[in-house]
């Protein structure tokens, strides 16, 4: 009877192997739907929030129907996505093509901008002997762009351009139509994991989502806040005290925004990349953008304010959404980055903290029992 019953085990986890690999094989092949799937949830995570305050606005005692409130709730998030990129693009071009000019233009080679330029070039000589001792980083970066705005790389890609046009359609179109359905019944998907599972864990399952969803919508929520918040300081700081003009600084608050997604490196890249944009526009628009402070104060003004923003963002901003909405302690949520950042670099830290949520979620469900799961995940 034990070596059956032994037997019987191994088959048993013989078969859950095998359907684990079955599952994990399907995935990979319907790869790219998957992908429109994860990023539909996440589009419905800040989708449901909307349709519910909207929700609160009836006309004679009633609210919309669902449907309609869906579907404001999704225009409203495509609105914003369309808003920042529309806007956002076409500035940050208009940067690059600036800095390019400028950096042709005889008129950047006067002043203190020359004069520090020819220190750091001196520096980078001296530091890295491979360089040429004519090296000069303006030069390279003019070439740089050059390259990148070569007519001839642009034509080769034209070809494939349609192509490319047309599954980014198609991605857009399905994300925004999933997400519609989501938005719409936000039970749905717990619906669709029901259907999937065991009916002996189905309403385990199902309770698990929905702490999930709950979760991972107050992440979101709150990761948009986030962005806003530190978009918002470093816009304020650029334009009213560097003296930056009004879209220059917009774009660049943008870019330090957008990298700030990154958990712990992101504010630091932002903030050096914001940096060295605001010193370059500063000083090859000088004329448009009011009297110009020398070099050294400016740089300390552009560090003043990016540190600033991440004072902020550190003692305000995160502990709101990092321990609050996904209720983990910053010590669990330090090791998970480290973890995640050995084993997927910079992307395996930008999904790591949904990713441990939905990990905690379901071990709090399923495995509360075990004593070591019990300690670490303590209910607030």
């Amino acid at each position: 009877m034990i070596m059956e019953r032994s037997v019987d085990k191994l088959a048993r986890y013989t078969m859950y192997a095998v359907a684990a690999a079955v599952v994990c094989a399907l995935c990979w092949y319907f790869r790219s739907t998957l992908v429109y799937l994860i990023a539909a949830v996440i589009v419905s995570l800040l989708g449901i929030p909307l349709k519910k305050q909207l929700a609160r606005i009836k006309i004679g005692g009633k609210s919309a129907p669902d449907a309609v409130l869906a579907i404001i709730a999704l225009m409203l998030v495509i609105v914003i996505f369309i808003g920042i990129v529309v806007y956002i693009v076409p500035v940050i071009y208009g940067i690059v093509q600036n800095i390019y000019a400028n950096l042709q233009a005889a008129s950047l080679t006067n002043g203190d901008f020359s004069h520090n330029m020819d220190k750091v070039n001196a520096w980078l000589v001296s530091t890295f002997p491979s360089l040429e001792p004519d090296f000069k980083l303006q030069d390279a970066a003019a070439d740089f762009i050059s390259e990148q705005l070569n007519l001839s790389s642009i034509s080769s890609v034209v070809g494939s351009f349609a192509s490319i046009l047309g599954d980014i359609v198609i991605g857009l179109f399905s994300i925004f139509f999933i997400s519609f359905f989501f938005i719409k019944d936000d039970a749905l998907f717990r619906k669709i994991i029901g259907a999937i599972v065991p009916d002996r864990i189905e309403e385990k399952s199902k309770e698990t989502i929905g702490k999930i969803e709950n979760l991972l919508s107050r992440y979101f929520t709150g990761l948009v806040i986030e962005v806003a918040g530190v978009v918002l300081l470093n816009f304020l700081g650029m334009w009213i005290i560097a003296g930056l003009d009004f879209s220059t600084s917009l774009a660049i608050a943008s870019i330090t925004g957008i990298l700030n997604i990154i958990p712990y490196v992101g504010p630091w890249i932002g903030a050096g990349v914001g940096t060295v944009l605001g010193m370059v526009m500063k000083y090859s628009t000088a004329a448009l953008t009011g009297a110009s402070l020398a070099f050294t104060p400016l740089l300390l003004t552009f560090l003043g304010i990016f540190l600033f923003t991440q004072l902020v963002d550190n003692f305000l901003f995160q502990p709101l959404i990092y321990s609050k909405s996904i209720k983990s302690s910053p010590l669990e949520i330090f090791i998970v980055m480290l973890l995640a950042g050995h084993m997927g670099g910079i992307l395996g830290m930008v999904v790591a903290i949904p990713a441990y949520t939905v990990l905690r979620a379901i071990a709090a469900t399923f495995f509360g029992d075990c004593k070591a799961i019990r300690r670490l995940i303590h209910e607030s």
